[in-house]
């Protein structure tokens, strides 16, 4: 008898996209991007009503916005990405700032840390680009103690942001079965990811707004730093760059409320604040 059973849907691997998306991070420059980015932290950090000497874990943290903006309320802070390089310039940061702070390379699907080690735990525009979005939920969830805060800032599929990459995967198409980065900015997803561990999940629309000197600037700045943009320009022949270009550059247009020749854009973000049940 004829085996008329339905095909299997070929596993995700995680592991290989994760290798990718770390050489991804690590090319161009993202420190450059993610310090315009340090009022996005400031704001969690209050959003979470944090108090001095708290124990606090900054995932993905990138160059260390968040994890700065949390010393700057005294709490004893873990600062964890996987990209080193980028660790190394936030240490430099707090170096520069005379703040002691804990630097760990770390997955945030594997997060090297005992359960409930943390009284808060937060990311910036960070743990969203996860690729097992369940995993890394689990992992923030695990690591902070019964009653203490998980505080996100996720860029909403809306928002300039969230439209930059729908426009990117025009070009380059995300992998397969991995969801968008951006569902981490719905509440619905947030509910799925986070609901049987939380007793309170709490968000609020707020925008961060980019500022530089044109479009063609933001352009130019983001194709040459910004390593998802870095890396999808250089995979991309001269005509689909040329084209690639006029899209973002139209997406600005429709966002831009300067009224002059600079480049005022605002992003929609979510801020999340869980309470740990």
């Amino acid at each position: 008898m004829a085996d008329v059973s339905s095909p299997t849907q070929p596993a995700v691997d995680f592991a290989a996209i994760k290798n990718r998306q770390q050489a991804t991070w690590a090319s161009g420059n993202y420190s450059l991007i993610g310090a315009t980015l340090q009022i996005v932290g400031e704001n969690l950090c209050e959003a979470l009503d944090l108090r001095a000497g708290s124990r606090v874990l900054d995932v993905a943290a990138g160059n260390g916005n968040a994890t700065l903006a949390a010393a700057h309320r005294w709490c004893d802070v873990t600062s964890s990405d996987y990209v080193p390089s980028l660790l190394e310039d936030g240490r430099r940061r707090a170096q520069a700032e005379g703040w002691k702070i804990q630097f760990q390379e770390a997955d945030a699907e594997n997060l090297p840390f005992p359960d409930a080690s943390f009284d808060a735990v937060m990311s910036t525009f960070g743990v969203m680009f996860t690729p097992d979005q369940e995993k890394a939920a689990a992992e923030l969830a695990r690591v902070c103690r019964p009653g203490g805060k998980i505080g996100m800032a996720n860029w909403t599929p809306g928002s300039f942001v969230g439209q930059v990459f729908k426009t990117i995967g025009k070009y380059m198409p995300p992998p397969a079965g991995v969801k968008p980065p951006s569902l981490w900015g719905t509440r619905e997803r947030l509910e799925t990811l986070f609901g049987a561990s939380a007793a309170e999940i709490v968000t609020n629309s707020r925008s961060f707004v980019f500022r530089l000197r044109s479009p063609e600037h933001w352009l130019d700045v983001f194709r040459t730093y910004y390593g998802p943009m870095h890396k999808t320009f250089a995979a991309l022949d001269a005509d689909r760059q040329a084209a690639l270009t006029q899209d973002l550059l139209a997406l600005m247009q429709a966002g831009n409320r300067s009224g002059d020749s600079t480049l005022v854009l605002p992003s929609e973000y979510l801020e999340v604040v869980i309470v740990r049940r």
